[in-house]
């Protein structure tokens, strides 16, 4: 294989990876929309409220473990690498769901009364922090 066959295959996997990564990170931001009140990117960018801002960027975070993971563990893989990473990315998608409902229920943090606070609170950062914890436990579960 000369330089140049390498590096155009390269080049496709690298676009094709990122194809998979940039939509399961919208499927994510829409998910977790949903899981919200309101209109998650009208809080954000009308509202500004900086609670809505943390749970989706540590969700987008959370994420992007998973899908980097799911990527590494594929072993040069190409087409089951892409297929790994997009069910991986979506179960890591629903199991963050889950845990910010849980926790709205069990623990009683509500993300509806956090994306109606104009100021940071403390329930924002651990949901945040329990994003990037369970994208963290995907992530490595994958590898």
């Amino acid at each position: 294989m000369t330089l140049l066959e390498i590096l155009a295959r390269g080049s496709g996997a690298v676009a094709a990876y990122a194809a998979v990564g940039v939509i399961l990170m919208i499927v994510g931001f829409y998910v977790i929309d949903w899981a919200t009140p309101g209109k998650l990117s009208e809080v954000i960018r009308s509202e500004r409220n900086p609670n809505a801002t943390l749970l989706a960027t540590s969700a987008m975070a959370a994420i992007g473990l998973i899908v980097a993971a799911s990527i590494w563990s594929s072993g040069g893989r190409l087409t089951e690498g892409l297929a790994g990473t997009a069910v991986f990315g979506l179960v890591g998608i629903v199991v963050q769901t889950v845990a910010m409902l849980i926790f709205d229920r069990v623990v009683g943090i509500s993300v509806r009364e956090l994306v109606k606070e104009p100021d940071l609170q403390p329930g924002a950062r651990l949901l945040a922090v329990t994003h990037v914890a369970i994208g963290l436990i995907t992530a490595v579960a994958v590898i």
